[in-house]
């Protein structure tokens, strides 16, 4: 659709328009992929009302039912951005995918968040060099965002880094009902700003802390379900990259092999596009392995964490 223009949308009049704009949903894109009902709840429109726009934004865009090849070419516009390190570029098909959900897994230290800070970095180059052109936001909910590792990173990299750093968007979560009125605000703000890549760190964080004991946990996973949804609404609506980190919890269970588990369940597994497991090898390396993607196959690859961010690791 080359017009986003809510106000070209039949039924969408000024006033409506701008129910819909202070909702966050500023685009015909992210009128197509949210649910009617979230609509409704978000703006005071008319259920019935929501059902007509929708309806007529998806028309617009072509979300009805598509061929395999209409997708096939749909996603010849899917983007990688690297991560800095050709092992883990190949790991991962070519790169950080957008249009998808990149999930990365592990133990405190392994790893997670120096590849989002590189990733940060990286995103800001040209498609050409490895990046997709565009603008980062990084959601920090355990306070793990440094800047001076950005700079430092930008600086071995050659760029500026005063520059690299106006280019990430930072918000500090510092709940989970936070976390989602951020992960709501995003619909508005990253195609304003140009952003290309969305990292949140961690995403489980907060519900693990908040919601605490078996009686809570189908309401934890209720809105931790929602919250990656709407992430990958995003990803879809934009064509951007979304990154989250999750943490592991220990299996008692387990008398041999890792006793480690990713947190968060099943509704974790089935809402991430790529899983990717990490852990720690030998002479200071890392080991990232695919757990579970539609279309990278399970293998493995070392990396390194240097002063560049994510490099190979010298064989």
């Amino acid at each position: 659709m080359e017009n986003n223009d809510l106000k070209n949308l039949p039924g969408v009049g000024p006033a409506t328009a701008n129910k819909l704009e202070s909702a966050g949903l500023t685009t015909a894109e992210a009128i197509g992929v949210t649910p009617p009902k979230e609509i409704a709840e978000k703006t005071g429109i008319g259920f019935n009302t929501v059902l007509n726009i929708v309806s007529a934004a998806r028309e617009k865009l072509g979300v009805d039912f598509i061929t395999a090849e209409d997708l096939w070419k749909k996603r010849q516009d899917m983007l990688r951005c690297s991560t800095g390190s050709k092992n883990l570029n190949e790991l991962l098909g070519g790169g950080i995918e957008t249009q998808a959900m990149t999930e990365l897994i592990g133990e405190y230290g392994v790893g997670k968040t120096q590849i989002s800070l590189t990733l940060c970095v990286m995103v800001q180059l040209s498609v050409e060099n490895g990046g997709l052109s565009g603008n980062a936001v990084y959601v920090d909910t355990e306070g793990t965002f440094i800047p001076e590792r950005v700079y430092q990173i930008a600086e071995a990299l050659g760029l500026d880094p005063h520059e690299t750093l106006g280019n990430i968007f930072l918000a500090r979560a510092y709940n989970s009902s936070h976390q989602s009125l951020l992960t709501e605000h995003l619909f508005k703000f990253c195609p304003e700003n140009n952003v290309k890549l969305v990292v949140v760190d961690s995403m489980i964080g907060h519900f693990r802390g908040e919601y605490v004991g078996r009686e809570n946990l189908s309401e934890r996973q209720q809105k931790l379900n929602s919250q990656l949804h709407k992430l990958n609404r995003l990803t879809e609506a934009y064509n951007l990259a979304v990154v989250v980190t999750n943490q592991v919890q220990a299996n008692p269970t387990a008398f041999f092999g890792d006793p480690n588990r990713p947190a968060g369940g099943n509704v974790m597994a089935h809402a991430c596009t790529h899983r990717v497991y990490l852990r720690k090898g030998g002479k200071g390396t890392r080991i990232a392995t695919i757990i579970d993607s539609p279309n990278l196959p399970e293998s493995k690859t070392r990396f390194r964490i240097t002063e560049k961010g994510v490099e190979d690791a010298e064989e």
